[in-house]
Protein backbone atom coordinates (compact mmCIF):
# COMPACT_ATOMS: atom_id res chain seq x y z
CA UNK A 1 0.00 0.00 0.00
CA UNK A 2 2.77 2.30 0.73
CA UNK A 3 4.51 1.60 -2.75
CA UNK A 4 1.05 2.29 -4.32
CA UNK A 5 0.75 5.79 -2.47
CA UNK A 6 4.14 6.79 -3.49
CA UNK A 7 3.81 5.99 -6.91
CA UNK A 8 0.75 7.88 -6.95
CA UNK A 9 2.35 11.23 -5.03
CA UNK A 10 5.35 10.91 -7.89
CA UNK A 11 2.65 10.95 -10.34
CA UNK A 12 0.46 14.28 -8.49
CA UNK A 13 3.96 15.68 -8.18
CA UNK A 14 4.79 14.86 -12.31
CA UNK A 15 1.60 16.14 -13.05
CA UNK A 16 1.80 19.48 -11.02
CA UNK A 17 5.43 20.70 -12.18
CA UNK A 18 4.32 19.84 -16.06
CA UNK A 19 1.17 21.78 -15.12
CA UNK A 20 3.46 24.83 -13.46
CA UNK A 21 6.05 24.46 -16.44
CA UNK A 22 2.97 24.77 -18.58
CA UNK A 23 1.61 27.72 -16.91
CA UNK A 24 5.45 29.77 -16.88
CA UNK A 25 5.57 28.93 -21.22
CA UNK A 26 2.46 30.91 -21.09
CA UNK A 27 3.14 33.92 -19.59
CA UNK A 28 6.75 33.72 -20.91
CA UNK A 29 5.22 33.74 -24.14
CA UNK A 30 2.56 35.99 -23.10
CA UNK A 31 5.12 38.58 -22.25
CA UNK A 32 7.60 37.94 -25.29
CA UNK A 33 4.14 38.68 -27.62
CA UNK A 34 4.25 41.83 -25.73
CA UNK A 35 7.73 42.93 -26.44
CA UNK A 36 7.33 41.71 -30.03
CA UNK A 37 10.64 41.50 -31.67
CA UNK A 38 13.92 40.56 -31.06
CA UNK A 39 17.74 41.36 -32.07
CA UNK A 40 20.29 39.31 -32.36
CA UNK A 41 24.27 39.64 -32.73
CA UNK A 42 26.11 36.39 -34.53
CA UNK A 43 22.72 34.60 -35.60
CA UNK A 44 22.17 34.95 -39.32
CA UNK A 45 20.28 33.32 -41.55
CA UNK A 46 22.83 31.55 -43.18
CA UNK A 47 24.54 29.88 -39.94
CA UNK A 48 23.35 26.68 -39.04
CA UNK A 49 19.69 27.58 -40.50
CA UNK A 50 18.76 29.88 -37.85
CA UNK A 51 16.42 31.21 -41.01
CA UNK A 52 13.99 28.48 -39.89
CA UNK A 53 14.15 29.66 -36.33
CA UNK A 54 13.68 33.08 -37.01
CA UNK A 55 10.59 32.37 -39.07
CA UNK A 56 8.92 30.25 -36.58
CA UNK A 57 9.36 32.28 -33.83
CA UNK A 58 7.72 34.83 -35.94
CA UNK A 59 4.86 33.04 -37.45
CA UNK A 60 4.03 30.93 -33.95
CA UNK A 61 4.99 34.06 -31.86
CA UNK A 62 4.95 37.48 -33.39
CA UNK A 63 8.76 38.33 -33.00
CA UNK A 64 10.14 40.74 -35.68
CA UNK A 65 13.72 39.58 -36.01
CA UNK A 66 17.05 41.10 -36.71
CA UNK A 67 20.67 40.23 -36.71
CA UNK A 68 23.98 41.40 -36.58
CA UNK A 69 26.81 39.30 -37.70
CA UNK A 70 29.87 39.25 -35.33
CA UNK A 71 32.47 37.50 -33.82
CA UNK A 72 32.17 36.10 -30.35
CA UNK A 73 34.41 38.40 -28.60
CA UNK A 74 32.46 41.16 -30.48
CA UNK A 75 29.23 40.24 -29.26
CA UNK A 76 30.28 40.31 -25.52
CA UNK A 77 32.17 43.78 -26.00
CA UNK A 78 28.74 44.63 -27.44
CA UNK A 79 27.01 43.86 -24.76
CA UNK A 80 29.35 44.91 -22.45
CA UNK A 81 29.74 48.76 -23.71
CA UNK A 82 26.19 49.31 -24.43
CA UNK A 83 24.17 47.90 -20.62
CA UNK A 84 21.54 49.94 -20.60
CA UNK A 85 21.65 51.16 -24.11
CA UNK A 86 21.10 47.58 -25.52
CA UNK A 87 20.68 47.09 -29.06
CA UNK A 88 20.87 43.37 -28.65
CA UNK A 89 18.98 40.54 -26.78
CA UNK A 90 20.72 37.21 -27.60
CA UNK A 91 24.10 36.29 -28.81
CA UNK A 92 25.23 32.92 -30.34
CA UNK A 93 28.76 32.28 -29.07
CA UNK A 94 31.99 29.47 -29.23
CA UNK A 95 31.41 27.53 -26.26
CA UNK A 96 34.59 29.14 -24.91
CA UNK A 97 33.37 32.50 -24.82
CA UNK A 98 30.53 31.11 -22.54
CA UNK A 99 32.60 31.39 -19.16
CA UNK A 100 34.05 34.69 -20.41
CA UNK A 101 30.88 36.19 -20.98
CA UNK A 102 29.85 35.30 -17.23
CA UNK A 103 32.76 36.41 -15.89
CA UNK A 104 32.23 39.73 -17.45
CA UNK A 105 29.03 39.91 -15.93
CA UNK A 106 26.77 40.59 -19.60
CA UNK A 107 24.59 37.49 -19.37
CA UNK A 108 21.28 36.85 -17.39
CA UNK A 109 20.58 32.87 -16.54
CA UNK A 110 17.62 31.10 -17.65
CA UNK A 111 17.03 27.41 -17.98
CA UNK A 112 14.93 26.26 -21.01
CA UNK A 113 12.36 23.50 -19.85
CA UNK A 114 14.50 20.36 -21.69
CA UNK A 115 17.44 21.44 -19.71
CA UNK A 116 18.14 18.04 -18.30
CA UNK A 117 18.58 16.73 -21.12
CA UNK A 118 21.65 18.78 -22.19
CA UNK A 119 24.96 17.01 -21.27
CA UNK A 120 26.79 18.45 -18.12
CA UNK A 121 29.74 19.62 -20.22
CA UNK A 122 27.33 21.55 -22.70
CA UNK A 123 26.37 24.56 -20.24
CA UNK A 124 27.08 26.58 -17.29
CA UNK A 125 25.38 25.17 -14.03
CA UNK A 126 23.65 27.92 -13.42
CA UNK A 127 21.79 28.45 -16.75
CA UNK A 128 24.14 31.65 -18.33
CA UNK A 129 25.15 30.18 -21.19
CA UNK A 130 24.23 26.49 -22.84
CA UNK A 131 25.07 24.57 -26.09
CA UNK A 132 21.98 24.94 -28.97
CA UNK A 133 24.12 22.54 -31.15
CA UNK A 134 27.67 21.11 -31.66
CA UNK A 135 30.21 21.39 -34.14
CA UNK A 136 32.89 19.40 -34.35
CA UNK A 137 36.16 20.33 -36.55
CA UNK A 138 36.03 18.79 -40.20
CA UNK A 139 38.66 18.72 -43.33
CA UNK A 140 36.54 20.26 -46.29
CA UNK A 141 38.62 19.69 -49.55
CA UNK A 142 38.69 20.84 -53.20
CA UNK A 143 38.66 17.71 -54.92
CA UNK A 144 39.69 19.53 -58.26
CA UNK A 145 42.76 20.49 -56.66
CA UNK A 146 43.58 17.84 -54.48
CA UNK A 147 43.71 13.88 -55.77
CA UNK A 148 44.23 12.32 -51.93
CA UNK A 149 42.46 13.82 -49.84
CA UNK A 150 44.10 14.15 -46.44
CA UNK A 151 42.13 12.16 -43.81
CA UNK A 152 44.35 13.24 -40.42
CA UNK A 153 46.30 15.79 -39.67
CA UNK A 154 49.25 13.89 -40.25
CA UNK A 155 48.34 14.11 -43.79
CA UNK A 156 48.61 17.76 -43.77
CA UNK A 157 52.49 17.80 -42.93
CA UNK A 158 52.75 15.67 -45.78
CA UNK A 159 50.64 17.17 -48.65
CA UNK A 160 51.47 19.92 -51.17
CA UNK A 161 48.20 22.03 -50.90
CA UNK A 162 47.56 25.40 -49.73
CA UNK A 163 45.84 24.61 -45.63
CA UNK A 164 43.39 26.97 -44.57
CA UNK A 165 41.97 27.89 -40.80
CA UNK A 166 41.18 31.08 -40.65
CA UNK A 167 41.82 33.87 -38.07
CA UNK A 168 43.13 32.22 -35.50
CA UNK A 169 43.20 34.26 -32.25
CA UNK A 170 39.35 36.06 -33.19
CA UNK A 171 37.49 33.46 -34.72
CA UNK A 172 35.96 30.71 -32.51
CA UNK A 173 36.01 28.36 -35.49
CA UNK A 174 39.63 28.75 -36.07
CA UNK A 175 40.50 28.21 -32.56
CA UNK A 176 38.88 25.31 -31.84
CA UNK A 177 40.55 23.94 -34.77
CA UNK A 178 43.69 25.13 -32.94
CA UNK A 179 42.88 22.84 -30.01
CA UNK A 180 41.02 20.12 -32.27
CA UNK A 181 44.92 19.42 -33.45
CA UNK A 182 46.41 20.08 -30.18
CA UNK A 183 44.11 16.90 -29.13
CA UNK A 184 45.47 14.69 -32.22
CA UNK A 185 48.90 16.11 -31.32
CA UNK A 186 49.16 14.71 -27.88
CA UNK A 187 48.05 18.18 -26.55
CA UNK A 188 45.06 19.82 -24.32
CA UNK A 189 43.19 22.49 -23.32
CA UNK A 190 46.47 24.12 -21.14
CA UNK A 191 49.12 22.95 -23.88
CA UNK A 192 48.45 23.75 -27.74
CA UNK A 193 52.25 23.80 -28.35
CA UNK A 194 51.93 20.49 -30.43
CA UNK A 195 49.51 22.48 -32.48
CA UNK A 196 51.59 25.37 -33.02
CA UNK A 197 54.55 23.45 -33.73
CA UNK A 198 52.28 21.38 -36.29
CA UNK A 199 51.01 25.26 -38.16
CA UNK A 200 54.79 26.52 -38.11
CA UNK A 201 55.77 23.26 -39.81
CA UNK A 202 53.39 23.83 -42.51
CA UNK A 203 54.07 27.82 -42.23
CA UNK A 204 57.93 26.79 -42.53
CA UNK A 205 56.88 25.11 -46.11
CA UNK A 206 54.74 28.48 -47.14
CA UNK A 207 51.47 25.96 -47.09
CA UNK A 208 49.16 28.49 -44.46
CA UNK A 209 47.13 30.31 -46.44
CA UNK A 210 46.14 33.61 -45.21
CA UNK A 211 42.88 33.40 -47.24
CA UNK A 212 39.19 33.63 -46.06
CA UNK A 213 37.39 29.98 -45.47
CA UNK A 214 33.89 31.40 -46.61
CA UNK A 215 31.74 29.78 -49.22
CA UNK A 216 32.82 32.59 -51.42
CA UNK A 217 36.31 31.88 -51.77
CA UNK A 218 35.36 28.41 -51.65
CA UNK A 219 33.71 28.33 -54.85
CA UNK A 220 36.05 30.19 -56.61
CA UNK A 221 38.88 27.45 -56.09
CA UNK A 222 40.31 29.83 -53.46
CA UNK A 223 41.03 27.34 -50.91
CA UNK A 224 42.60 24.02 -51.67
CA UNK A 225 41.76 22.42 -48.36
CA UNK A 226 40.40 24.69 -44.91
CA UNK A 227 39.37 23.59 -41.25
CA UNK A 228 35.95 24.14 -40.45
CA UNK A 229 32.93 23.52 -37.88
CA UNK A 230 31.65 20.13 -39.65
CA UNK A 231 28.76 21.84 -40.04
CA UNK A 232 30.22 24.82 -42.38
CA UNK A 233 31.92 22.53 -44.12
CA UNK A 234 28.73 20.44 -45.50
CA UNK A 235 26.80 23.45 -45.80
CA UNK A 236 29.39 25.16 -47.77
CA UNK A 237 29.39 21.65 -50.10
CA UNK A 238 26.41 21.38 -50.94
CA UNK A 239 25.55 25.08 -51.78
CA UNK A 240 28.19 24.67 -54.24
CA UNK A 241 28.55 21.39 -55.11
CA UNK A 242 28.18 17.97 -53.29
CA UNK A 243 30.40 16.37 -56.03
CA UNK A 244 33.47 19.04 -55.99
CA UNK A 245 34.28 18.61 -52.16
CA UNK A 246 35.03 15.98 -49.85
CA UNK A 247 34.35 16.52 -45.89
CA UNK A 248 35.67 14.20 -43.41
CA UNK A 249 36.91 14.18 -39.10
CA UNK A 250 40.25 13.75 -38.93
CA UNK A 251 40.88 10.17 -37.85
CA UNK A 252 43.53 10.92 -35.57
CA UNK A 253 41.91 13.55 -33.38
CA UNK A 254 39.32 16.05 -33.39
CA UNK A 255 37.24 18.49 -31.39
CA UNK A 256 33.46 18.45 -30.46
CA UNK A 257 32.08 21.77 -28.91
CA UNK A 258 29.82 24.07 -30.29
CA UNK A 259 27.94 27.07 -29.97
CA UNK A 260 25.90 28.60 -26.48
CA UNK A 261 23.25 31.39 -26.72
CA UNK A 262 23.90 34.18 -24.45
CA UNK A 263 20.70 36.61 -23.20
CA UNK A 264 22.08 40.35 -22.70
CA UNK A 265 21.95 41.33 -18.81
CA UNK A 266 20.44 44.51 -20.08
CA UNK A 267 18.27 43.27 -23.05
CA UNK A 268 15.01 45.47 -23.99
CA UNK A 269 13.67 42.14 -25.12
CA UNK A 270 14.72 39.46 -22.31
CA UNK A 271 11.55 37.62 -22.93
CA UNK A 272 11.50 37.41 -26.11
CA UNK A 273 15.14 36.08 -25.88
CA UNK A 274 14.08 33.51 -23.57
CA UNK A 275 11.78 32.28 -25.60
CA UNK A 276 14.09 31.98 -28.50
CA UNK A 277 16.17 30.03 -26.10
CA UNK A 278 13.52 27.81 -25.58
CA UNK A 279 12.06 26.90 -28.85
CA UNK A 280 15.97 26.50 -29.65
CA UNK A 281 16.03 23.54 -27.24
CA UNK A 282 12.94 22.30 -28.32
CA UNK A 283 12.69 19.45 -30.67
CA UNK A 284 11.93 21.56 -33.49
CA UNK A 285 14.46 24.15 -32.96
CA UNK A 286 17.01 21.59 -32.78
CA UNK A 287 15.61 20.07 -36.15
CA UNK A 288 16.19 23.21 -37.54
CA UNK A 289 19.89 23.06 -36.71
CA UNK A 290 20.37 20.35 -38.06
CA UNK A 291 18.69 20.84 -41.08
CA UNK A 292 21.57 23.42 -41.55
CA UNK A 293 24.26 20.32 -40.61
CA UNK A 294 24.21 21.26 -37.07
CA UNK A 295 24.15 18.34 -34.66
CA UNK A 296 21.53 18.85 -32.03
CA UNK A 297 23.10 18.97 -28.45
CA UNK A 298 20.07 17.13 -27.31
CA UNK A 299 20.63 13.33 -28.17
CA UNK A 300 16.79 11.90 -27.32
CA UNK A 301 16.02 14.12 -31.23
CA UNK A 302 14.90 12.16 -33.61
CA UNK A 303 15.85 13.78 -36.46
CA UNK A 304 13.84 13.41 -40.09
CA UNK A 305 15.26 11.07 -42.54
CA UNK A 306 16.13 13.86 -45.04
CA UNK A 307 17.89 15.29 -42.61
CA UNK A 308 20.08 12.29 -41.26
CA UNK A 309 21.48 12.13 -44.88
CA UNK A 310 22.77 15.20 -44.53
CA UNK A 311 25.46 14.59 -41.77
CA UNK A 312 28.56 12.84 -41.59
CA UNK A 313 28.19 9.34 -40.65
CA UNK A 314 28.12 8.78 -36.65
CA UNK A 315 31.16 6.29 -36.45
CA UNK A 316 33.70 9.35 -37.44
CA UNK A 317 32.92 11.39 -34.63
CA UNK A 318 34.05 8.55 -32.12
CA UNK A 319 38.13 10.39 -32.49
CA UNK A 320 36.32 13.57 -31.00
CA UNK A 321 36.13 14.86 -27.67
CA UNK A 322 34.79 18.07 -25.73
CA UNK A 323 36.36 20.68 -23.77
CA UNK A 324 36.97 18.99 -20.38
CA UNK A 325 38.96 21.93 -18.74
CA UNK A 326 36.98 25.52 -19.58
CA UNK A 327 38.91 27.26 -17.18
CA UNK A 328 42.56 26.27 -18.95
CA UNK A 329 41.35 26.69 -22.35
CA UNK A 330 40.10 30.15 -21.46
CA UNK A 331 43.68 30.77 -20.39
CA UNK A 332 45.39 29.66 -23.59
CA UNK A 333 42.93 31.32 -25.89
CA UNK A 334 43.27 35.03 -23.88
CA UNK A 335 47.38 34.28 -25.16
CA UNK A 336 46.75 32.26 -28.42
CA UNK A 337 46.65 35.34 -30.79
CA UNK A 338 50.67 36.56 -29.83
CA UNK A 339 51.24 33.11 -29.97
CA UNK A 340 50.21 31.99 -33.33
CA UNK A 341 52.29 35.21 -34.07
CA UNK A 342 55.40 34.54 -32.31
CA UNK A 343 54.96 30.60 -32.91
CA UNK A 344 53.91 30.40 -36.55
CA UNK A 345 53.10 33.63 -38.15
CA UNK A 346 56.81 34.17 -37.67
CA UNK A 347 58.11 31.59 -40.19
CA UNK A 348 56.04 33.23 -43.12
CA UNK A 349 57.72 36.29 -42.60
CA UNK A 350 61.20 35.20 -43.03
Amino acid sequence: MNSILRISSLLTLSLSTSAVLAADLAELEQKARTEGKIYSVGMPDSWANWKDTWQDLSKQYGLKHQDTDMSSAQEIAKFAAEKDHATADIGDVGAAFGPIAVRQGVTQAYKPTTWEQIPDWAKDQDGHWMLGYTGTIAFIVNNELIHKAPTSWQDLLDGDYQVTVGDVGVAAQANSAILAAAFAQGGDESNIKPALNLFAELAKQGRLSPIDPNIANLEKGEVEMAILWDFNALNYRDQINRDRFTVVIPSDGSLISGYATIINKYAKNPNAAKLAREYILSDAGQINLARGYARPIRDNVTLPADVQDKLLPQEMYTVARPISDHKAWEKSTRTLSRQWQSAVLIHQQR
